[in-house]
């Protein structure tokens, strides 16, 4: 899988962890290793600007995704087949109030809204209480299994 990573917010970022959370919802959703999905991070103003663009909507916010191929998880017996999932755009400093809010880290931020972008482009959504819990209740799930892996990786 091809999982490309540019950081243009000048904020500091453990890159590494993205691409390995990022590896591992791939496998965990039975999406192509040949699927290719980029990451993005910008600023405040740049995030801002996307956001009035494509949501209408005043003043920057934590995550956009924008999907390509509009692919959806696949299963073991079936994995999704490759193509381009699109483009996650992140806002660290976003990410950093809102973390600040919760009481975690803003890595623990950059991962959930990293695994809710991905879930955006693989068509999932959270307009309705059906899809939202839905949604969520995947996004929970993903995120567990990264920090198992995580566990075992250090272990």
């Amino acid at each position: 899988m091809t999982i490309e990573i540019t950081n243009e917010s000048g904020v500091d970022v453990d890159e590494t962890v993205l691409l390995r959370l990022m590896a591992n919802n791939l496998t965990e959703l039975h999406v192509s290793p040949d699927a290719e999905v980029a990451i993005l991070l910008v600023d405040e103003g740049a995030m801002e600007a996307l956001h009035v663009q494509w949501m209408d909507e005043p003043g920057p916010t934590d995550v956009l995704s924008f999907p390509m191929d509009e692919l959806r998880p696949g299963t073991e017996e079936q994995p999704t087949p490759p193509g381009l999932l699109g483009d996650i755009v992140l806002c660290p400093q976003v990410a950093e109030t809102q973390a600040h809010a919760a009481g975690h880290s803003t890595v623990d931020e950059l991962i959930l809204l990293t695994t809710h972008g991905l879930l955006h482009l693989l068509g999932f959504d959270h307009a309705e209480p059906e899809e939202e819990r839905e949604m969520f209740g995947l996004q929970r799930e993903l995120i567990a299994a990264f920090h198992v892996a995580e566990r075992r990786r250090r272990a």
